[in-house]
């Protein structure tokens, strides 16, 4: 071979190998995780913010990297074909598609992206500087390439420059959370309180608010000494006062008032006025949304508020607590359940109260029961049946066998609820 031979195979050995550059930085920049990207530009990574420029103009990006990438290969390709006609004559190009296809594939292709996939970021931080260069160099002809690419676009009705997404950004940022969790890298807790921090702007005051039928209510007319021993019994802090009727709420009760009066009055609970030492109710509307409700409570300094429906009937009560529970989970104290209401049983079926909130089942479970048409499980198994079932009655539907145990009027108290194996179409036995 002569030197020009040589030098026409190192030319292609260097096309190969720039081809293969390009091919490892397309993928590494559009594997790489925006969000560590970002983290790292906000701690002074310069080519972190590199990274980001330059996927802020993806169009412009993408055009430089096939650019290069189809101009090496075309190249390697034209030089290898010359090469084997001076050899091979017509057969030479023959060989040499052959060859450089295998080639091209194999070391300019699979090889480069496949190694970016399995360290996208720091392949992405390595590659940036040069990148970056390139599609400066390139950016008179890509200004051209992309008006053409855009003015064709428009003709064919297709919009440019908007991403569009199936999925709204808390559903993808959900996606990405139950990824890794998938993968061990979130744990159970960690992807919990993320999925509850995300669904706080969906959720509105009636899907926490405890019920008025498991709210703790005093007579404000009973003795002092009554109201005394059932606030004692009662095991909560704020307790709702009302007067002839439950409906009609006079004020809210803090315990802690009540010691201090009682401990002024040295123990004499006659000389106490109690209905007096109420603090007004504040009512809320159950349509609140719970990131809304969130602020009211932060603006009122008070963690305590009384839900009602839109005809002003009281519905149930809403706590800081609750809204935070549905952050965090259940928050338990020494007095609390782990989790109220539900008890696993050996065979992976729960035994559960039908008051339980669904998001409460699911998240002690880890289940995806549909939550969008019933807060509780009794709610969900009657608007699943249309019916209000009797006791020793089974039910299956969105993956889950529902069994009826026990009824009190037109309530369903309890229920044994379990996975099956697969999905089966909604029966009743």
């Amino acid at each position: 071979m002569s030197i020009v031979d040589w030098l026409t195979v190192f030319a292609v050995v260097l096309c190969l190998l720039i081809s293969a550059f390009f091919s490892a930085s397309e993928t590494a920049l559009a594997a790489s995780s925006r969000a560590a990207m970002l983290r790292l530009e906000k701690h002074g990574n310069r080519d972190a913010g590199i990274v980001n420029r330059l996927m802020a103009t993806r169009e412009r990006l993408l055009g430089a990297i096939l650019f290069a990438n189809n101009f090496t290969n075309i190249a390697a390709s034209t030089l290898t074909t010359g090469i084997l006609l001076a050899y091979f004559g017509e057969a030479g190009i023959i060989y040499a598609t052959f060859a450089m296809t295998l080639v091209i594939f194999v070391l300019a292709e699979v090889l480069p992206k496949t190694a970016a996939f399995n360290a996208p970021d720091r392949m992405a931080l390595a590659v940036a500087q040069p990148v970056e260069r390139t599609v400066r160099f390139l950016s008179p002809v890509l200004r051209v390439v992309e008006s053409l690419v855009r003015w064709i676009l428009h003709g064919l009705g297709m919009p440019v420059g908007k991403i569009q997404s199936i999925l709204s950004p808390g559903e993808e940022l959900r996606g990405a959370v139950d990824l890794m969790h998938r993968a061990g890298v979130v744990e159970k807790l960690d992807r919990d309180m993320m999925g509850g921090l995300l669904d706080l702007r969906e959720l509105t005051v009636s899907d926490v608010m405890i019920h008025r039928t498991k709210m703790v209510m005093l007579d404000a007319d009973e003795p002092p000494r009554q109201l005394i021993d059932d606030v004692l019994a009662a095991g909560v802090t704020r307790i709702p006062l009302w007067h002839n009727s439950p409906d009609n709420v006079i004020g809210v009760l803090n315990a802690k008032e009540l010691w201090r009066a009682l401990h002024a009055a040295s123990g004499d609970a006659e000389k106490i006025d109690i209905p007096t030492l109420a603090k007004p109710p504040w009512f809320v509307p159950d349509t609140t949304p719970v990131a809304e409700q969130l602020k009211a409570f932060r603006h009122r300094k008070t963690p305590f508020a009384l839900v009602v429906d839109e005809y002003g009937e009281l519905e149930g009560l809403v706590t800081l607590e609750d809204i935070v529970e549905e952050i965090v989970g259940d928050i338990s104290d020494e007095h609390d359940i782990a989790v109220p209401g539900v008890r696993p049983l050996p065979d992976g079926s729960v035994n559960v109260d039908g008051g339980v909130p669904i998001r409460d089942l699911n998240r002690a479970m880890d289940w995806n029961i549909p939550d969008d048409e019933a807060t509780t499980v009794a709610g969900f198994v009657i608007h699943e049946t249309r019916s209000i079932p009797e006791p020793g009655q089974s039910f299956t539907f969105r993956g889950f066998r529902f069994q009826v145990l026990r009824k009190t009027r037109n309530r369903i108290t309890a229920l044994r609820v379990a996975p099956l194996a697969r999905k089966s179409t909604a029966k009743a036995s």
